[in-house]
């Protein structure tokens, strides 16, 4: 199968995170409770509203032909199977300690994987007011309420890279690769804010060393991908989709040299 993404669909796509996000600002608003999953993260009531909105509106609004694989209905035991079919991944609040710390560093990411390739993602940060997405038409941002317009991975810079790390999440094999490479500058951020830094040039590399999940990914792969970057495993071979148990290895973001890839 080869999907057919129009432009019909990445709009509705782009509403449909843009609707979430502002569900969840509803409750950034208030005085919130935090709860502890089994795997020690934070869990709000902004999570499970904004991903029940994501998967009916896919299910109901735009097809219910592919499986859903999200964050909290896996956490509950829902985990379709998406072998030989294209699937949906939905982190409907991807930096929930960011969000808990009222930071703003907090995403709505929502991705089409076919062929273990993502070939739609959109990311949406409501508190910043900043929108990103890429397809095969390319990569764009919508940011401080401005219009679309495209975005591109920067070239390598001469002067040495500018390295984004995980606010939350460096660990010492972090340092170590930083250590290993020409970095005049780091920054760090939450969620996937990382990935779309890259995308539009402000960054040059993402390494991320340590436990992440497919749907923490997949949508600022897509952005980063369509912007003419990469991500790939540490052997550098491309980081794929639909793994047993969604689990991510190690990978590193990187910029490339101009050009959008392929679909």
């Amino acid at each position: 199968m080869t999907l057919n993404i129009t432009l019909g669909l990445i709009d509705q796509v782009r509403a449909l995170a843009q609707g979430a996000g502002r569900e969840i600002m509803k409750i950034y608003a208030t005085d919130f409770s935090v709860e502890t999953k089994k795997d020690s993260t934070p869990v709000t009531e902004a999570d499970r509203i904004a991903e029940g909105l994501i998967m009916r509106t896919i299910e109901d609004d735009i097809t219910d032909k592919f499986p859903i694989v999200a964050e909290e209905a896996f956490a509950a035991g829902n985990v379709p199977d998406v072998s030989g079919t294209p699937f949906w991944l939905v982190d409907a609040l991807d930096g929930t300690k960011e969000f808990v710390k009222r930071s703003g560093d907090f995403t709505v990411n929502i991705a089409l994987v076919e062929n273990a390739r993502p070939v739609l993602g959109v990311v949406h940060a409501p508190a910043v007011g900043a929108t990103y997405w890429g397809s095969r038409y390319g990569a764009f941002a919508e940011t401080n309420g401005g219009a679309a317009r495209p975005i591109e991975c920067r070239p390598v810079p001469k002067d040495g890279l500018v390295a984004v790390v995980s606010r939350n999440h460096r660990t010492p094999e972090t340092d170590a690769f930083l250590s290993r490479i020409a970095v005049k500058e780091e920054t760090s951020t939450g969620s996937s804010l990382k990935f779309c830094m890259v995308a539009a040039g402000r960054a040059d590399i993402y390494p991320r060393f340590g436990r992440t999940m497919e749907w923490d990914t997949a949508a600022g792969h897509a952005v980063v991908r369509f912007a003419g970057g990469q991500v790939t495993k540490l052997d550098g071979s491309d980081l794929t989709y639909g793994k047993p148990g969604f689990e991510n290895p190690d990978f590193i973001v990187r910029a490339a040299a101009g050009g959008a890839a392929e679909a």
